[in-house]
């Protein structure tokens, strides 16, 4: 371990993995996906608590570990290391959205997909989330989770743009819409997080969706 980082969580009582919170995706899935989640959303949130409490570069795997109340082995069954921890909400919103994608009536077009899908997701998005927001700026701070989330984003786009290939004849119009569309929506969070959320985040996606959607509508 490094001299200087954190040992482990005995400042605070140790809390067992507890199941995620909110929408989380683990409707409909089994008892041993929904435990896997749960721990897996444990050890993000114990990885996000002490990155905001200590700094990242403080972090250790163990202390991550000890923090949700597991071992260093079940940590490395889960993620490959603490970034990899820091971004798994990240990765569920990912898989929620390509899901709500993929579950859009048959006759509804690429572009009315993604708008709807949008207006699912930010519906209910009239205050600032506090972890959220910390996540958000934590990110932007280390190059590091940056590079990752990056990685994660350029997935999304592969994967929710061969879906919507699905529904245009033009595989490049597809990933053409795709990129607009998910740069709008970084746009669009960047904006209201500028502004303090003085505005529903669902109204300034729907501005921001607008302006680039005229081409593909």
């Amino acid at each position: 371990m490094e001299t200087g980082q954190i040992a482990n969580g005995a400042e605070r009582p140790r809390q067992a993995c507890e199941p995620p919170s909110g929408p989380d995706g683990l409707a409909g899935q089994g008892l041993r996906d929904r435990k896997k989640a749960a721990t897996s959303m444990a050890l993000h949130r114990a990885a996000m608590r002490l990155a905001i409490a200590h700094g990242l570069s403080e972090v250790t795997v163990e202390a991550i570990a000890d923090e949700a109340n597991v071992s260093r082995r079940t940590f490395s069954n889960y993620f490959a290391n603490k970034e990899d921890a820091l971004l798994y909400e990240d990765r569920v919103r990912v898989r929620r959205l390509l899901d709500e994608a993929r579950s859009r009536p048959a006759d509804e077009s690429a572009w009315q997909v993604l708008r709807q899908v949008a207006a699912s997701r930010y519906a209910d998005w009239d205050e600032l989330d506090p972890r959220w927001v910390a996540q958000t700026r934590l990110i932007r701070q280390h190059p590091s989770l940056r590079a990752q989330q990056m990685a994660v984003h350029a997935n999304t786009e592969r994967d929710l743009a061969e879906e919507i290939s699905r529904r245009t004849a033009d595989p490049m119009a597809a990933r053409l819409m795709v990129a607009a569309f998910l740069a709008a929506q970084r746009i669009a969070v960047e904006t209201w997080l500028e502004g303090q959320g003085a505005r529903p985040l669902a109204e300034v996606m729907e501005h921001a969706l607008d302006l680039v959607g005229r081409r593909f509508e």
